[in-house]
């Protein structure tokens, strides 16, 4: 811009301030699932600049550890966390077999690919498969100690993700604890190991799967009586949050409360059967787009004010080789051809364009005023 505004010198810095701060204001950081059980999806090279140059999603999960995907994702910038599927840890229990997976799945794409997180498995404890169970930490110990043979131990976490089945008596959130019998056996020693590490405590909330017809609202955040919790005196407001601090207070039972919390899994579906209340397209983009306000707001919850949530949407896109019902084939945000079911702000000319609007009001608003 091209001001000459020879008197008012002071005026036209403090402009060229503000400008300079709402252009270089820092983005959310919005990670996404990326899931791959369709037939119809487009090639993951494609999917990989479509992310970076489209959108601001700048985090995305995946539910293995593809190499063409790694491959596409390389000198992207975009963090990227893989997961070791079910049925590989009990042979990761052994250290050489660690190594090796690591030399085979990490080493040969970090650190141009960003990899900075390696998942042991998907929601293990509520498959009630002993065997996964009772492998899946020492699995997670021999791949960290992988990960410090091979110098990559800073660089990259070793966690797994939870479903809310670990937790029972969960409202209100403060009663909240972890399942007897894997309290202590399973989820103290793991978070233990998350501790050391310094690594999170995954969990996949859904108030998806949570809500009913009467607490529909509560699962959508908009306005509603909320959830009193008389034992802490807070006031819920969100399903979501309620969520958060019910596993909040089963960590801080096990004396856990300092482990971060990342959200690995949470959506919406966009098309569902035809008995079921709130599943369509304006429903799930409402979820999502106040989920994204929520988590990225600073806010917190009651128990953990003040904080952020690393929170990856599910999913990138529809998946129509899923089995289940319709919702499960139906939670992605963009169709096979890149373009949105549903606008929730993540593309690069919303987001531009509407700080483009905001700074040319500004601009218009101080100059109008600057010589009243």
């Amino acid at each position: 811009m091209n001001y000459v505004l020879p008197f008012f010198s002071l005026s036209m810095f403090t402009i060229v301030g503000v400008l300079l701060i709402l252009s270089t204001g820092s983005e959310a950081s919005i990670g996404v699932n990326y899931g791959t059980l369709a037939n119809n999806l487009p090639p993951p090279q494609q999917v990989a600049e479509f992310l970076l140059h489209s959108t601001v999603i700048n985090r995305i999960r995946l539910f293995d550890t593809d190499p063409q995907i790694l491959q596409a994702f390389a000198n992207t910038g975009i963090a990227v966390t893989v997961t070791v599927p079910n049925d590989q840890i009990p042979h990761l229990t052994n250290l050489s077999s660690a190594k090796q997976w690591i030399s085979d799945h990490i080493q040969p794409h970090f650190p141009s690919t960003n990899i900075i997180r390696i998942l042991v498995g998907n929601e293990v404890i509520s498959t009630a498969d002993h065997l996964l169970i009772r492998t899946l930490i020492p699995a997670m110990q021999s791949l960290h100690t992988a990960l410090v043979s091979a110098s990559l131990h800073r660089r990259i976490q070793i966690s797994t993700p939870h479903s809310l089945g670990t937790l029972t008596n969960s409202t209100p959130p403060s009663s909240a604890k972890f399942r007897r019998g894997y309290d202590a056996q399973v989820l103290k020693p793991l978070l233990s190991f998350l501790r050391s590490t310094s690594s999170p405590f995954v969990v996949n909330p859904y108030p998806f799967f949570g809500y009913s017809i009467e607490t529909l609202d509560f699962a959508l955040f908009r306005p509603n009586p909320g959830l009193f919790d008389q034992h802490t005196k807070l006031l819920y407001t969100n399903m979501l949050d309620a969520q958060l601090d019910s596993v909040y207070s089963a960590m801080d039972k096990l004396g856990f409360s300092d482990v971060e919390i990342v959200i690995g899994e949470i959506g919406w579906p966009s098309e569902g059967d035809i008995d079921q209340i709130g599943v369509d397209v304006d429903t799930a983009a409402e979820f999502n787009k106040n989920l994204i306000a929520r988590v990225d707001s600073g806010t917190g919850t009651p128990l953990m004010p003040n904080r952020t949530f690393e929170t990856y949407i599910f999913a990138l896109f529809n998946e129509n080789l899923k089995s289940g019902p319709t919702s499960e084939r139906n939670f992605g945000i963009f169709r096979s051809d890149l373009t949105p079911i549903y606008d929730i702000g993540i593309l690069r000319p919303t987001v531009i364009n509407h700080r483009r609007n905001s700074q040319h009001y500004l601009v218009s608003y101080m100059l109008t005023n600057l010589f009243l």
